[in-house]
């Protein structure tokens, strides 16, 4: 099976959801990342009317930066009943800024409680980057 540029797919895990992303660069493993959560908990979007939220979280290092972008959606999603399927997404020295475009969730099939460090390494691949991400459900 030949794998695309950008994308995701759920591992099977024992008692959480584990999810391979992978992506040509940290940006794009962020959008993808966000966009594989939602795909996992069965989000669907409102469509209209749309908002748009700006994000700026630093971290030490691209895996804590990563956990607390999708963490960040997590809560936006539990406080304000938003999710986003439009990422405009700048990484520079530990530090994203992140302009989401999104709407209302009208259903949200299963809960993401959490999402983890487990096992989490961000690495280069031929086609750019990979990680595999565990949620706690």
């Amino acid at each position: 099976m030949e794998q695309k540029s950008a994308g995701f797919r759920e591992i099977e895990h024992t008692a959480d959801w584990e999810m391979q992303v992978w992506a040509p660069d940290f940006p794009g493993l962020l959008e993808q990342a966000a966009r594989g959560m939602y795909a996992l908990a069965g989000a669907r979007l409102a469509g209209e009317p749309r908002q748009v939220r700006t994000v700026a979280l630093s971290a030490q290092d691209d895996e804590s930066l990563l956990v607390g972008f999708l963490e960040e959606l997590r809560y936006l999603g539990e406080a304000e009943g938003l999710a986003f399927d439009g990422y405009l997404l700048r990484v520079e020295g530990g530090r994203l800024t992140a302009e989401l475009s999104g709407s209302a969730l009208l259903q949200v099939e299963k809960e993401i409680k959490a999402v983890t460090f487990h096992n989490l390494s961000i690495r280069r691949s031929d086609g750019g980057l990979e990680v595999s991400i565990v949620f706690d459900v």
